[in-house]
């Protein structure tokens, strides 16, 4: 019977501390559930948090592209209007360079016809000799914008103009 009182003795010890153990498991396994438990509210919060910046990024990026298509549009509408600016203009130059082949065909350009527009609006003598002299200091070859071409015509236009004044204010 001593052995068997040993052996009972033994297996009581083993059961304490058997239960000491599973008592310190459980203790554990309590701490790993309330760790656990902190750390999915925390993941929770974290993907909520994340979940708000996707949400304004994508939101944000919806705003760029509709700011992005906009300024296509807008660039596309310019373009469209360029290339219809640049047709009238073809047009306006081919309308313009059929006149000047006409004008000089009939030996009307290159007389006085371009530069009778410089003396547009004189009706007196007076007044063609103020124009004459705004448009010798403006197209003078020593000047900027000048061209001696230019001051040819100019003068040539200014004699004429002052003959056919001088003619007309003489019979008035």
């Amino acid at each position: 019977m001593e052995g068997s009182r040993e052996e009972l003795q033994e297996l009581k010890a083993w059961l304490f501390r058997e239960n000491i153990r599973l008592e310190a498991a459980a203790k554990e396994l309590k701490q790993m559930q309330e760790q656990f438990l902190k750390e999915k509210i925390q993941f929770q919060e974290e993907m909520k948090l994340l979940n708000r910046k996707a949400a304004g990024e994508r939101q944000r990026l919806k705003e760029d592209n509709q700011f992005f298509e906009k300024k296509m549009e807008i660039l596309q509408n310019g373009f469209r209007q360029l290339d219809l600016d640049r047709r009238r203009l073809d047009k306006e130059w081919a309308r313009l360079t059929a006149e000047k082949d006409l004008l000089e065909e009939h030996g009307f350009y290159g007389t006085h016809a371009e530069v009778s527009v410089f003396f547009q609006g004189v009706r007196n003598p007076l007044a063609l000799k103020k124009r004459y002299k705004d448009l010798i200091k403006i197209f003078h070859p020593d000047n900027v914008a000048g061209d001696k071409e230019v001051i040819q015509r100019i003068n040539k236009e200014y004699e004429r103009l002052k003959e056919h004044y001088e003619k007309e204010f003489k019979h008035a």
